[in-house]
């Protein structure tokens, strides 16, 4: 059941999530004092906290936080019987997504409201068993195109610029087009199995056979990876309607950007003095995390502190067999090079990766030649509306 949002409950998630920020920035400021007052990483002393008169002032900083967000919720809670609920405008859904995007699993930890639930959305609105994409709208042999944000984006966000892939899909070939809104800031397995589990009841109510085909953009590639991998761990029959699923910019193997944010987590938790401030790092989500390497099943990450340097974990998962499966990467540069490929890429995603190559051939996808396209002069954001972009897809799903 998606729950309506209002402009009361959001205000009491963002007053949550400010006092868990005070207290973070608390601590962190509380371990740097120690840490220099004490020399306590000359000392080789454990303790984490200051004592005496510094011990108590942080401890009543944190009493008073803590008064504040209670009444700031009880306040906030018989404010909203009398307030009237509103819908989000599109900037505040775009901030939410982003919000969710980089703290996500805090925001559900913590039972925040701010945090998105996932659910398939049509024109920015809920689909319901009763909404008549899955009863009577559905005509036989139309197909079904469903669409898979990246993070820290929505589902309005693949209307960029004034074009949206799928609503062009709908106007050039009539295909029914369904929209996934998800918590990217969550492990993409974790979604993965949510979003296999949304398929299979979702799809079941539709009595003809149509036709799934899956674009995807960026981090909802990998979602829509890990839902095949957990569909077909649990039998479900959605997988038998997909016969395309289309690859915009996805970081099969990993993004460099997260990759050098673990590095400087290591490098600044290494001295005593910047370890404290190492806790920032941490405060981006699982999703995030995910995409150093591309992880997409369980197994990637749960035997092992998230944030620890140990490289590529990845248990590898081949693409789905029997589905014809295309990628799409942009590169910023016009000439190609090592440098401006492999590692710019669009600015977030490298073209190997993009592409899912990999020097290990168990992790290599094997993309046919046919099935790649590559867009110079282009940006990651721009794989959602760049017309050579758009063409390419018209060629693939018909």
């Amino acid at each position: 059941m998606t729950k309506k949002r209002n402009s009361i409950t959001d205000l009491r998630g963002a007053g949550r999530l400010a006092i868990d920020a005070v207290n973070g920035v608390i601590d962190i400021v509380e371990a740097m004092h120690y840490n220099i007052t004490s020399l306590g990483g000359i000392l080789g002393n454990k303790k984490k906290r200051p004592s005496g008169i510094t011990g108590l002032v942080y401890k009543n900083i944190r009493s008073i936080t803590g008064i504040a967000g209670k009444g700031f919720d009880v306040l906030l809670g018989k404010l909203s019987v009398i307030v009237n609920e509103k819908e989000p405008t599109p900037e505040q859904e775009a901030l939410l997504a982003a919000l969710n995007g980089v703290i996500g699993d805090h925001l559900l930890k913590t039972n925040n409201p701010l945090a998105i639930h996932m659910h398939l959305r049509k024109n920015g609105k809920p689909l319901t068993s009763e909404s008549p994409f899955f009863t009577d709208a559905v005509e036989a042999g139309k197909k079904i195109v469903l669409l898979i944000h990246g993070s820290c984006m929505n589902d309005l966000q693949w209307n960029r610029k004034g074009h949206d892939h799928g609503a062009a899909l709908a106007e050039d070939f009539g295909y029914q087009t369904v929209y996934l809104h998800y918590n990217s800031g969550r492990h993409i397995s974790e979604n993965g199995k949510e979003l296999s589990d949304l398929l299979d009841s979702a799809f079941g109510k539709i009595p003809v056979e149509n036709e799934l085909v899956i674009l995807t953009h960026s981090m909802g590639g990998l979602v829509a990876r890990s839902a095949w991998h957990y569909g077909l761990q649990a039998s479900h029959k959605w997988l038998k309607r997909v016969k395309k699923i289309i690859f915009l910019g996805t970081p099969h193997h990993g993004s460099p950007l997260e990759q050098t944010g673990n590095w400087i987590d290591t490098m600044l938790a290494s001295n005593t003095y910047s370890a404290p401030i190492a806790k920032l790092g941490k405060l981006r989500s699982a999703g995030v995390t995910d995409m150093r390497y591309g992880n997409i099943i369980d197994e990637d990450w749960n035997r092992n502190d998230r944030f620890e340097p140990l490289g590529d974990q990845r248990t590898p998962v081949p693409l789905p067999i029997d589905v014809d499966c295309f990628a799409a990467a942009a590169v910023i540069s016009d000439v190609s090079t090592s440098l401006r490929d492999e590692v710019i890429g669009d600015g977030l995603v490298p073209l190997y990766s993009a592409l899912g190559r990999h020097e290990n051939p168990a992790f290599n996808l094997n993309f046919p030649e046919d099935h790649v396209f590559i867009v110079r002069n282009a940006k990651h954001l721009d794989l959602l509306q760049h017309p050579e972009i758009y063409s390419c897809i018209k060629k693939w799903v018909q």
